[in-house]
């Protein structure tokens, strides 16, 4: 195993955080600016009512995108214990 195998597998990781992540920060990100759009325009300053929102809005990516999620993360682990022999040996 050498600098270059280490590399690749941290970017893979990372790419593969950031395609699982994506959605739900996505998610988060619009319904938070929606609300605070709201908030600026109505002049409502409460606290807590970003969080419901944000919170139905992330369970729904979930159950949507939830399969492939956990699709793409046991692809990605099972490509990783699969690459275990290779490594050891070196080549």
């Amino acid at each position: 195993m050498n600098d270059t195998d280490v590399i690749q597998i941290a970017v893979q990781t990372m790419l593969i955080t950031a395609k699982v992540c994506g959605p739900i920060l996505v998610t988060s990100l619009a319904i938070g600016f929606a609300v605070s759009l709201f908030q600026s325009v109505t002049q409502i300053q409460e606290f807590t009512l970003t969080f419901v929102p944000k919170l139905i809005g992330i369970a729904l990516v979930i159950l949507v995108s939830g399969a492939w999620m956990l699709n793409s993360l046991v692809s990605f682990t099972h490509q990783l214990f699969n690459m275990i022999p290779s490594l050891i040996q070196g080549g």
